[in-house]
């Protein structure tokens, strides 16, 4: 069994993965070629944002919309904590510092009615994260930042192709970001990512600075990065984005088979009413994890953590002395969060197969720690 059947998914598109790629081959346009363009305008009109920049990973977009945001030494960035790395790193590369907002423990997501009492004069933007999927609650955030002037960048790096109140992810905010990392609901076969925008001068300033911050061949107006997208897997996500909505009811039937099967043992993921989510990852949160995810493993089921220790606790961001204690509702969930097997092409039979030796397994920890 595969956490991700990445295999499944080529066996299916193999020939217009193939055709797409052969013709970025025959063109030899490996930068910026016209699969590029042409990816972008189709994002930007899924998403209804005006503008989408392709480059090169979700990390690299992150830190260009708070380059192009020009943030930088001594500003402040209210993030969580529980996210993936590159959300505070990219913030503390910048010589910024990232100020955490704990999250709301059901959607694992920044809870909007902390974040007001975060800012201050040095605060330059807000940045919530959609996790798992499911946006964050993007109007009380939006809200809280226009009465401070302050501009917010959706981190969607997982949530693409979910939905908020009938609006993309990614066309929530100032400037969205996602990425196309190949275990995403949209993903590459390499590192990929996409900035969006409606907002001209922004999306001037970072396709500037995807290429190195030149407004014109050797004609460099800024500091830039190389955070270009390659052509070939520009090629690959044109193709996938061909079956993108087909897979995403996959992901969302099997989400809805493993609620039903799952409802009493763990705790499942809450999407809340207005939401949709591509559920990049169906994550419970279990009792003993450690013995429940070692019993899984024995019975051939694959499992992650997604994440276990959160940025405040992190090694490189321990002289904020932060410590323990300091944001509870995201320790908690870093001890408790269980990633099960979550792909378009899982069958009925395997979300059976799982929930079933994860009910037992359960039961048996349980008995066990009584």
């Amino acid at each position: 069994m595969q956490f991700i059947d990445l295999k499944a998914q080529y066996r299916k598109l193999k020939s217009d993965i193939d055709s797409r790629i052969q013709t970025v081959l025959d063109h030899g346009q490996y930068i910026l070629g016209p699969e590029v363009a042409e990816l972008e305008d189709r994002l930007a009109a899924r998403t209804g944002a005006k503008h989408c920049i392709g480059c090169a990973s979700g990390t690299d977009a992150l830190l260009m919309a708070m380059m192009a945001l020009e943030i930088g030494s001594g500003d402040e960035v209210i993030t969580s904590p529980f996210t993936f790395f590159a959300t505070g790193e990219m913030i503390a590369l910048l010589g910024a510092v990232p100020v955490f907002v704990d999250i709301d423990p059901e959607t694992y997501n920044i809870d909007p009615v902390r974040i007001e009492a975060a800012i201050t004069p040095r605060t330059k933007a807000i940045m919530p994260v959609s996790l798992y999927g499911q946006c964050a609650d993007f109007d009380p955030i939006n809200e809280i930042a226009a009465r401070h002037g302050i501009p917010v960048i959706e981190d969607a790096a997982q949530s693409f192709g979910g939905t908020y109140k009938g609006r993309e992810s990614g066309n929530l905010s100032t400037i969205g970001c996602t990425s196309f990392f190949p275990s995403k609901p949209l993903g590459c076969y390499g590192d990929g990512g996409a900035i969006f925008t409606s907002d001209d001068s922004l999306a001037r300033r970072m396709l500037e600075l995807r290429n190195h911050g030149q407004d014109r061949r050797y004609h460099h107006t800024s500091i830039g990065i190389n955070g270009r997208l390659d052509t070939i897997q520009a090629a690959i996500l044109l193709a996938k984005l061909d079956v993108f909505d087909e897979e995403l009811a996959a992901r969302q039937k099997a989400a809805a088979t493993y609620n039903k099967l799952l409802k009493d043992p763990v705790q499942a993921p809450v999407v809340r009413d207005g939401y949709t989510s591509p559920y990049a990852q169906y994550t419970i949160e279990v009792d003993d994890r450690d013995a429940v995810q070692q019993a899984l493993q024995r019975a051939g089921i694959p499992t992650a953590v997604h994440y276990p220790v959160p940025l405040h606790l992190q090694p490189v961001f321990r002289h904020m002395n932060l410590g323990e204690g300091g944001f509870p509702l995201s320790e908690r969930a870093g001890e408790r969060v269980l990633s099960l097997p979550m792909h378009p092409y899982l069958e009925a039979s395997q979300i059976v197969q799982i929930a079933e030796t994860l009910r037992r397994v359960v039961a048996d920890v349980t008995t066990v720690t009584k």
